[in-house]
């Protein structure tokens, strides 16, 4: 199974799901999202398995969000635009951001994951 896992070192969550990989022997490719961010085929695949929802791709609470006053400007963003802002900056994508064989999944709910791997 192939299993990608993005995440950011400092994150509390990140490094919460990074155990929970390792304690359930799931083998994952794991990538600094701030260095490597999801490339625009894979949000497009999360997009979907968010049920086209693009604010959920989102860190919402993230400074740069904020800073490029985003709350404001996504509803008027085409999906297009917002998949370029978030492929060329880690930063902005919700985290952790995995990718599976079964699907996909922003965010660490230990219950959603179970099926994902």
């Amino acid at each position: 199974m192939s299993v990608r896992f993005y995440q950011y070192p400092k994150c509390s969550n990140c490094r919460k799901a990074a155990k929970w990989l390792k304690e359930h022997g799931v083998k994952a490719e794991s990538i600094d999202i701030s260095q490597q961010p999801p490339g625009k085929e894979e949000l497009r695949k999360m997009l979907g398995y968010m049920g086209g929802n693009m604010r959920k791709l989102f860190n919402t609470s993230g400074l740069q969000y904020r800073e490029l006053k985003l709350k404001d400007r996504l509803p008027t963003l085409s999906d297009a635009n917002a998949i370029d802002l978030l492929a060329g900056n880690g930063m902005l994508v919700k985290r952790p951001f995995l990718l599976t064989d079964k699907g996909g999944t922003v965010g660490f709910r230990e219950e959603v994951w179970k099926d994902l791997v």
